[in-house]
């Protein structure tokens, strides 16, 4: 080599290759500064992501002077780069749970070789033939980090993925998303061929039976010394953090357990080495608890793992441990002793231990075993669903529909069985008044649903049945069985809709009409109101109590109805939810009112709409009862629901005052009072008195404490010289700071409230301009708050900008499509309408313009639409960022462009 190729190699490999744009000075401050934070007190964890930085621009490859690639040169600046990646992660305790969720399998295989090159591991060696024992404490766990990493790697990549719906080709991310791909992919198989060794240094560290010590910040320091510096203390016992013997044999059982799991679907012996690993790894954490864990284990999986290989107890005798019902079940299902089965979910009635999940799924195996050819399973079968329903009874959960099914034929036998669970699913002495009910109406109902008086006589004989129900039930109820005459069993179908219930025969009218007044079940009236009319056809029942009461608005309605039968059962289903509702009994108000609207959506559209009101003020009063007491928010569809019932204008449909006024109190307790002054249409403004246009007259106010918040004598106030005096002072205000935005607001609102649109547009955009770098950075949210932009978007309107009010929609942190789409269907507008449309980011707005479009015939304005819905970076599938960055380019270019129309 020339001694001029010498020096240039020299000074090329001395000379500090920076980041673009970052000087050496500004590199090493930043670095300065990292190293303050990471050593104070208890700083914030630094983001992982540093990690990514420092090792990408540690491996960027360098170009020489014939402009051929090179690889990263190992020179001072990369070194440091390398320090700093692995300083982040000795802030983070090198925990593999945290480091493998934020950095991705080709990161972290750069920062663990780096680990292993800085605790003097030679590259090249086979782990498997170092031994650990002899190595000093930051070499032997920096080996035990790397492999553990591999084995955990090697198991992750072999859990399903959810394959993402791939969106429009994008050359630059798929390039660099398939090189990701490709480098993972090759990192993996070179993992897996080494799986072996990787197994075998870690069951060698299990012998191992010292502490170990893991890299810190300040060992790192010391590695990184000059080599005449190091006073050999990182090769001592006592250097960097202490990970004991126990932990590290916690960690290391942990992932052999689970690539032994991995590896144990097809071989018996593996699988008894995972369930020793699991059973290892639980004592060690039952010993010393979780939290003096310097790495994390995450407990709810292991949980998995030991429920799936039957470590079911900290004994370390295999024989005395007792399966769980899960495996007891699965035994049964493979031997065919499926009475053990029944015993099992006999037994759990009263743990309640197996998930409804779970015995529905084993059921339903049952059956399919069953319609296979096994008739011996049918008995087995309604023993199981019998053990189930009285499980969903207890539960508070509806009786499942096979129950009905396979109860078509009761038998005695069937009977007995059932009473039989029942009694042993209850037991009454520790019983609870709630559970005792629901298991008196089960039998209640069940004695209903029976067409043989011999079986209705065995419950209602039946301990239980006496000891649950009072004497006067008992006999109304045997009274009542004993007086009918046959009739069609009520589980002739598996789900009965409301019109399929039959009519029993008749019973005396007197006992029939009390029945009605007292019952709050709409499926009983309606069938007592059968059997009443089938006596005679004379009577008003609705009229039987003074006690039924319907708003007058609604009865007209009610009574206008033909059919007698009809109009009896939708007034007292109406007038009973109404008296449910007033004494907060919501169960029972919702059960009739879902009964009512099922009943008049068939024949009356203005009932139906009636109905859903009353059922919306049912809704808020159950929530502000129940979770809004305790200060839970109410949920986004019932905000939604109350919004649609303000906007709501429907001709000819009777509405109570009293559910407007709820909804007003409901926004204002929840703190929507933004909506109740929102800008909306002027016919809705002059129809609907519970939405003001106050959003005229609101002028903002930077210092609102100052203002008075009443007025004693309003006659006393001259609001001509008060209105003078703000525009003159806002004014005067704008000559000395004309970059002042919220003065520019106030200057845009006085526009507003005085009907000078232009002129407030004008305001509200420079507001905007002066603190985004003339809308080159994001508008600050304070600035353009939602009242603001509704502003803007009535301004545009009333000048007839309709185009301008559909884009500006968007800006809303709930985008305003009924607005947006109304101001689209108009076919005056003065702005250049489809010159916007690459302002508009909002698919379902575009959609909705190529469907006007084509319906208007209008052939070239809908080739705009669809070629803008058709970029790329408006995609659905794409990462939420790019989303955003597509919504703020257009937000961008849009202000810009409405600036210079109206500067």
């Amino acid at each position: 080599m020339s001694a001029e190729a010498a020096d240039r190699e020299a000074a090329t490999s001395s000379r500090p290759c920076t980041p673009p744009q970052t000087s050496w000075f500004e590199f090493l401050l930043e670095e300065a500064l990292l190293e303050q934070h990471l050593q104070k007190p208890s700083p914030d964890p630094p983001p992982v992501q540093l990690i990514v930085q420092f090792l990408e621009q540690a491996s960027k490859p360098s170009v020489n002077e014939q402009n051929q690639v090179q690889p990263p040169p190992d020179n001072k600046r990369n070194r440091i780069l390398k320090l700093l990646a692995l300083k982040v992660a000795a802030h983070l305790k090198w925990d593999l749970d945290v480091l493998e969720k934020s950095l991705s399998v080709p990161v972290l295989n750069m920062l663990l070789n780096e680990l292993l090159c800085i605790s003097k591991v030679p590259p090249g060696t086979k782990h498997v033939d170092v031994d650990l024992a002899s190595l000093p404490p930051t070499t032997a766990m920096a080996i035990l980090l790397y492999n553990r990493w591999a084995i955990r790697t090697i198991v992750q990549s072999s859990f399903p993925v959810k394959q993402v719906k791939p969106g429009p080709p994008q050359l630059n991310v798929m390039n660099q998303m398939q090189q990701e791909k490709e480098l993972t992919d090759n990192i993996l198989k070179v993992l897996k061929e080494q799986a072996a060794d990787s197994i075998l240094v870690l069951e060698g560290a299990l012998k191992l039976n010292k502490d170990l010590y893991v890299h810190t910040i300040r060992t790192l320091d010391l590695l990184a010394m000059e080599p005449g510096m190091v006073n050999g203390e990182t090769e001592s016992s006592t250097a960097g953090l202490k990970i004991s013997a126990e932990e590290i044999q916690c960690q290391v059982c942990y992932d052999l357990g689970a690539i032994y799991f991995q590896q144990g679907s097809t071989n018996a012996a593996v699988h008894e080495k995972a369930k020793e690993m699991f059973f290892k790894t639980k004592e060690l954490i039952a010993k010393n608890g979780s939290s003096s864990l310097h790495f994390t284990i995450d407990e709810e999986r292991l949980a998995g793992y030991c429920q799936a290989c039957g470590v079911l107890t900290l004994s370390s005798d295999d024989t005395s441990q007792q399966a769980t019902p899960y495996s007891q079940i699965h035994r049964c299902m493979k031997s065919g002793n499926y009475q053990d089965i029944v015993n099992i979910f006999l037994e759990d009635n009263l743990t309640l231990s197996l998930p409804v999940q779970f015995r529905q799924s084993v059921l339903r195996e049952l059956f399919q075993k069953s319609q296979q050819g096994n008739d011996a399973l049918d008995e087995v079968c309604f023993k199981v669903c019998v053990c189930n329903t009285v499980c969903d009874v207890l539960q508070g959960r509806t009786v499942d529909v096979q129950f009905c099914q396979l109860f078509l034929k009761p038998s005695k036998e069937k009977i007995d069985f059932l009473l039989e669970v029942c009694s042993k699913s209850l037991h009454l002495e520790n019983a609870s008044e709630a559970l005792k009910r629901k298991m008196a109406a089960f039998l209640k109902n069940l004695c209903l649903g029976l067409e043989d008086l011999q079986l209705v006589f065995m419950i209602s004989s039946h301990e239980l049945f006496m000891k649950l129900l009072k004497d006067d039930e008992r006999k109304l109820l045997i009274d009542q069985m004993r007086k009918r005459s046959p009739r069609i069993n009520l589980c002739t179908k598996p789900v009965a809709s409301f019109y399929d219930i039959p009519a029993s025969a008749s019973v005396n009218i007197g006992q029939l009409e009390h029945q009605l007044i007292l019952s709050v079940d709409p499926w009983r009236i309606r069938q007592i109101l059968i059997e009443l009319h089938g006596m005679t056809s004379e009577r008003q029942f609705w009229t039987i109590s003074n006690k039924w009461e319907v708003p007058n608005v609604y009865g007209n309605v009610i009574l206008g109805i033909k059919d007698s039968l009809t109009r009896d059962l939708v007034y007292i289903l109406m007038a009973k939810g109404l008296h449910c509702c007033a004494i907060k009994d919501f169960v029972h108000a919702k059960q009739l009112f879902a009964a009512c609207l099922e009943l008049v959506t068939e024949f009356s559209p203005k009932l139906r709409q009636v109905m859903l009101n009353e059922m919306l003020l049912l809704d808020i009063y159950t929530h502000e009862a129940g979770p809004g007491a305790s200060g839970e928010r109410p949920p986004s569809d019932l905000v939604s629901r109350v919004r649609g019932y303000l906007e709501m204008r429907v001709p000819d449909i009777p509405l109570r005052q009293v559910i407007a006024e709820e909804c007003v109190a409901f926004l204002l307790n929840w703190c929507e009072n933004e909506y109740l002054t929102m800008q909306v249409p002027l016919p809705l403004v002059q129809t609907n008195p519970y939405v003001k246009e106050d959003i005229v007259n609101d002028i903002a106010a930077e210092h609102i404490s100052i203002w008075p918040s009443s007025i004693p004598n309003l006659q006393s106030v001259d609001f001509e010289a008060v209105a003078v005096t703000v525009k003159e002072l806002v004014s005067y205000a704008l000559t000395i700071n004309a970059n002042n935005h919220f003065w520019l607001i106030i200057q845009a609102d006085i526009y507003f409230a005085t009907n000078q649109y232009s002129a407030a547009l004008h305001y509200y955009l420079q507001a905007g301009a002066v603190c985004s770098d003339f809308f080159n950075k994001m508008v600050p949210p304070d600035v353009y708050t939602d009242q603001v932009i509704k502003r803007m978007i009535k301004c545009c309107s009333l000048l007839n900008c309709h185009t301008q009010v559909a884009i500006l929609c968007q800006f809303l942190r709930e985008v305003d499509y009924k607005t947006a789409f109304k101001a689209l269907q108009e076919q005056n507008s003065h702005d250049a309408m489809d010159s916007y449309y690459e302002y508009i980011w909002d698919v379902t707005i575009l959609e909705y313009l190529t469907y006007l479009h084509h319906k208007r015939g209008e052939t070239d304005k809908r080739q705009i639409a669809i070629k803008a819905i058709g970029q790329t970076e408006l995609n659905a599938s794409n990462p939420e960022d790019v989303l955003q960055l597509a919504a703020q380019r257009r937000k961008k270019k849009f202000l810009q462009a409405m600036a210079k129309l109206y500067f």
